[in-house]
């Protein structure tokens, strides 16, 4: 497997796959480079480490993604993974999947993938334990890594703020938002054009305050992710206030979205709904253009997409894939 991938690196750099054109920002939209409007619709990955050591870091999973119909799809670095594995043995596997997005005309989010506090440093777990050092280090090194790479369209600068109803201690909108544009200096000092991907907090679903003290940097989208029991049914007008509002004058991609029944595998808090959650957040992504990416393309995380390696759907897994081959189908 290592000598099939070392192959399809040095064939894409010698040969090279055909460069994707590179997405930017244009008012409230994401363009491509002849000023069309692209709207995402994809899938989550797994860790890239754990897809590795799973064997499934390959060519048949990416091309499963891309006949689910994304065009569009999210790598989650976990940082103790980034840790363990060694930076130059991580950027080797990203390295890997980009290559195979890259082949397939799939976009890349970089999702440093982290939960808490940036600010305090407090984590919800120790799988998201990082510093401030080490989170601009990464940003660093991915910018420096990737400045040239059109395929990697997107850095999502944290995953999940959130001060865990203060057990992780206070960060303000203001403290975060000066965290954030210390970030996209640092990755804009490299010449890098993917786009900084900002959260709101309450673990990425709140933007209430981009209305009034928005980022102050161009060219950014920002990034929520509503899932059903942030808030009860009806959700969409207290999604328009929560974050809606932001696609009025700013690129907006929700990163995770998804659905588990409550008696499914992995059911947890705030996944838990049916259908009727996928009917509103599609009818209301399609009618305001805004992105969005499903959470999770993994039989063992959740809510997961596919329950085995035959990429059979689950519940939520049959929702979205006849979602996004018609939202594919759609633009032809």
């Amino acid at each position: 497997m290592k000598l099939f991938f070392l192959f399809l690196l040095n064939f894409a750099i010698t040969v090279g796959f055909a460069q994707a054109q590179r997405i930017k920002v244009k008012g409230n939209k994401f363009v491509n480079e002849k000023d069309e409007t692209f709207v995402f619709r994809g899938l989550n990955a797994s860790d890239p480490d754990k897809l590795t050591t799973d064997g499934h870091w390959n060519k048949e999973y990416f091309t499963e993604i891309k006949n689910w119909g994304a065009n569009i799809v999210r790598f989650p670095v976990h940082p103790p993974a980034w840790r363990r594995r060694g930076q130059e043995e991580y950027i080797k596997i990203l390295d890997q999947g980009v290559a195979l997005a890259k082949e397939l005309g799939l976009y890349v989010i970089i999702d440093w993938h982290s939960i808490g506090n940036l600010r305090s440093q407090l984590y919800q777990s120790t799988i998201y334990e990082t510093t401030q050092k080490e989170t601009f280090e990464f940003w660093r090194t991915m910018a420096q890594h990737y400045k040239n790479e059109s395929t990697v369209a997107f850095f999502e600068l944290f995953n999940e703020p959130t001060v865990y109803n203060g057990q992780l201690g206070t960060c303000s909108w203001a403290q975060w938002k000066e965290l954030c544009e210390e970030m996209i200096t640092i990755i804009r000092a490299y010449g890098c054009q993917a786009i900084p991907l900002v959260a709101g907090f309450n673990w990425a679903y709140d933007l209430t305050e981009v209305a009034s003290n928005p980022i102050s940097k161009e060219g950014i989208g920002y990034v929520s992710h509503p899932y059903p029991m942030k808030r009860n049914k009806p959700w969409e007008d207290q999604w328009t206030k929560d974050w809606g509002f932001v696609a009025e004058k700013y690129p907006l991609i929700l990163t995770e979205i998804g659905f588990s029944g409550a008696n499914d595998r992995g059911a947890h808090i705030p996944v838990i709904s049916d259908e009727s959650y996928g009917d509103a957040i599609t009818k209301y992504t399609t009618e305001k253009g805004i992105s969005y990416v499903v959470w999770v393309f993994d039989p063992q995380w959740a809510p997961s997409l596919f329950e085995d390696w035959k990429f059979t759907p689950t519940r939520q897994g049959r929702y979205f894939k006849k979602a996004l081959r018609e939202a594919a189908q759609s633009v032809k």
